[in-house]
Parts: structure tokens; sequence; C-alpha cells
């Protein structure tokens, strides 16, 4: 009998609402506070940085499904729904009893999820009159989205991305700007926040908190300017829903339903977006799934940050959010997950840590690449680092149920490709690769000096 390899649903059956976890969370997250009163604050403040229907959507606690705009559906169905793949070749490869599936956010246009917060979040600006945008981005997945979707709204775009990144991933800027983005290295000289951090340090690698900083003063300073996310946030989580609830549709025609959901882990977009509307069953249902999030082990917040309140960028413009942090002036190592290179973990997901709703698991960077090489090798697709993150945590799931004799069925979320970080993959193929660590100490001392800022 032909084993059926691809779930595929049809224009028709994409969801046309996203899933809000916040309204179901039996714990809510406590609300983000003004960096100067500390007081909590609403979503008119957030309104002067964010698109304003994003800022509500960011603390609506009450309404469990957003229905999903008209013209961003129609956007959407350029290439969705995604596939559901049954990793056949790579069960064979680790001979495990387990089932493994992912959902295929490889295939659209630019490459990875970040498109459906992108067009989401540039259809509510266009709509209340914005003109201009501004964000950071670190591997360039989330600038590429974003420029894009500035371009199909009609805006125009301005992106800061991550210094190392830019270097280890140039073609990544040119995708950019073959969208209309004007795309800049950060720390730059263009930004008060970027010349102070560089006259301190004038070799600043860059990290993701730097270039939110970057933006942020950018929106602050430019009319008709709104500064757009690519995680971290509650709203980006919610746009990525669509991920988990196609998954949902597509397990349902596979026949099964996921003991485990796996994904990479930088700020929480796509771990959220796979897990989110899986999650609902346990917390409602009492449905025993387990959900893991695969982070670097040089950047582990999950694993070994501590939760408080922490800016989510370098400079401290953000407000002050909860969350589980290595400390917002934390300097990741040059890792060539560059999406992963952030700080702290969002709200929704580090109240989920907190009530042991899930788990985190930090790689080291070989690991990730032994798993992408794999996966390339029997599954046809070179995956981005950061997803070679999520598929190193299925290898090890996999293999520990050829250990225990049994059998589940995993699913993790194959957020992009890495047909542009081809230059990574040559150098783990020659042997300059590394790993990177952090050590308790450096951890400590990183998040006393968070302490007393705050």
């Amino acid at each position: 009998m032909t084993k059926q390899k691809k779930f595929i649903l049809q224009e028709s059956e994409i969801p046309t609402q996203w899933y809000n976890i916040l309204a179901d969370l039996p714990n809510k997250p406590l609300p983000p506070l003004h960096p100067g009163t500390k007081e909590p604050i609403g979503w008119e403040a957030l309104a002067q940085i964010f698109p304003t229907e994003c800022a509500k959507q960011e603390l609506n606690t009450t309404d469990q499904w957003i229905d999903i705009p008209e013209e961003v559906l129609d956007k959407y169905k350029f290439y969705r729904s995604t596939p559901l793949v049954r990793a056949y070749e790579l069960e064979k490869a680790i001979d495990t009893p387990a089932h493994i599936y992912f959902k295929n956010e490889s295939t659209n246009p630019l490459g990875s999820h970040k498109i459906n917060s992108a067009l989401a979040q540039c259809y509510y600006c266009k709509q209340e009159g914005t003109t201009n945008v501004t964000t950071e981005t670190g591997a360039g997945q989330w600038g590429a989205a974003l420029a894009y979707a500035a371009k199909t709204f009609g805006l125009e775009a301005a992106v800061y991305q991550v210094k190392i990144s830019m270097q280890q991933k140039p073609y990544r800027s040119s995708i950019m700007r073959t969208f209309g983005a004007a795309v800049t290295g950060s720390p730059s000289m263009s930004t008060r926040a970027g010349k102070d951090l560089l006259t301190i340090d004038p070799t600043h690698s860059g990290s993701l908190g730097t270039a939110i900083s970057e933006a942020l003063e950018l929106a602050s300073t430019t009319p008709h300017c709104k500064y757009v996310l690519g995680s971290v946030l509650n709203h980006v989580s919610l746009h990525q829903t669509i991920i988990g609830l196609e998954a949902e549709k597509q397990m349902a025609q596979a026949g099964e339903y996921p003991d485990t959901v796996i994904a990479c882990f930088g700020g929480g977009s796509n771990f959220g977006g796979i897990a989110f509307p899986f999650l609902r069953h346990r917390i409602l249902d009492g449905r025993n799934t387990e959900f893991i999030a695969a982070e670097p082990e040089s950047c582990p917040k999950l694993t070994r940050g501590k939760f408080q309140y922490d800016f989510g960028d370098e400079a401290g413009y953000t407000p002050l959010l909860p969350m589980f942090t290595l400390g917002h002036q934390f300097k990741p190592a040059n890792i060539h997950a560059g999406g992963l290179r952030y700080h702290g973990a969002g709200m929704i997901v580090s109240q989920l840590l907190k009530d042991g709703l899930m788990r985190g698991v930090d790689i080291p960077q070989i690991e990730t690449f032994q798993a992408g090489m794999l996966f390339a090798q029997t599954e046809g697709i070179i995956p981005a680092p950061e997803s070679c993150h999520a598929i190193a945590a299925t290898i090890r799931e996999a293999k520990k149920c050829k250990e225990e004799g049994r059998g589940k069925v995993i699913l993790f979320n194959l957020s992009g490709h890495g047909l542009i970080d081809m230059s990574a993959y040559d150098q783990f193929i020659n042997g300059d690769l590394q790993n990177y660590s952090i050590s308790d100490q450096e951890i400590t001392d990183n998040v006393n000096q968070l302490e007393q800022i705050i």
C-alpha cells in the first residue's frame, strides 16, 4: 500500500481566525510596565509604538478567536496551506518507532514562517494611515518578510539587521533591498542608541536587542511611522497560530495526534505558532501532549535564565516585560542561528514555562548542524540553522523512543529553509564551526547587573 507523504488543505479549508491563547491561560501573564513609573500600561500606550490593532491584540485576554482580515487571508492564499509532511526517511535513518511529522513553513516565497505576521502587521499599519514601518532582524528571515509585506501594502520599510548576521548572510540583505527596504547594519551611527553602544564597544557585533533599540528610536522620531516586530510579543504569536491550526486539520487527515510538539526558540513566534493551538487541548481538555522549545546552548534563557521584568531591547526603550531572561545587555555568541540570538522569552511562553506546560532544551551548535545535515540527506530539504535546533530536539526524542521501545507521534515546525545559509554549512562541512557556551557566573553577573538597573 502506498504511504501518504504530504497532507495539504484546500483553500476553502484554510482557517479564517487566529487562536488567542491568552483567553484560555489558567494564569495570565503579568502586565507590561511603564519603564519610568513601573505601573502597568494599556494598549493606548503600546499604540504609540505599534499598529493600534496589534496593540489591542497584545493585551486581549477575553477573545479566544480573532478574525483574520479578508485582505490578509487573500494574501495567505498565495502560499497557504503549507504542507504537513511525514518524515519517513528520517525515521528510517535513526531507526525509530516514532512517527515524525513536520509542518513545512519553508515553502512560501519568503522561505520562512515570518511572512504570516508581517502581512498582518503591515495591513493594520496601512489601515490606520501609517506610511512607514521600521523593524529589526537577525538572520534576516523577518526582515525579508517585512520588506515584502510592506511593498505589498504600499509602505516604506527600514530594517536594522544585526551586524554579524549581515556579514554571515549578505544575500538576506539583498532580498530586503530587492523589495525596496532600506537596510542598515546594527549597531550603527544613525541613531543615538547605536552611537552609544559603539562608543563603549567599537567592535560590537550586534544583537537583536540592539537592533530593536535602533528601530524603536527611528519609529519614535519619524512621522507616520510604526515599529513592527517579528517575535516575542503576544500579537506576533497570535498571527502565527495559522501554522498550528492548519497542522491540527492535517494531523486529522493523517489519522494521528501529536504526543510531542517541538519548535526552535528565539523569542517565541514559531514555537507559539505551532504549539498554541495544540496547547489549548491540554489546557481545556487535559490532553497529555508535551511541548518542547529548542534554543541554542549559547543563549539559554528558557533553561538557565531568570524570570523577572526586563527590557525587550538593549537601550531600555521598550516597556518592561515579564520574561525568562539573560539580561537585556547580554551579548550572544556569533552563532549562525541569528534568529535565536535574543536575550529573553516572550511573556506567554514565560508563563507557560512557569506553569510547567512546556519545557526548554538547549542544544550545541555542532549538534544542530549534524541534525540539519541528516535531515537534508534524508528528506531533501536544507533547513535554516534556526530550524536545525527543532530537528536536533526531534531526533533526541525519537532516539528515546527507540531506547524505551515505544512509539509516539512527534510534530515539529520546519520554520524555514537554509538555502541562503550555505556558508554556515560550508563551515560545518570543513570542520571550522565551533560550539559556544555560557558560564553560570556570566549569567549571574548579567542578571545581577539587570537587577541594579531595574
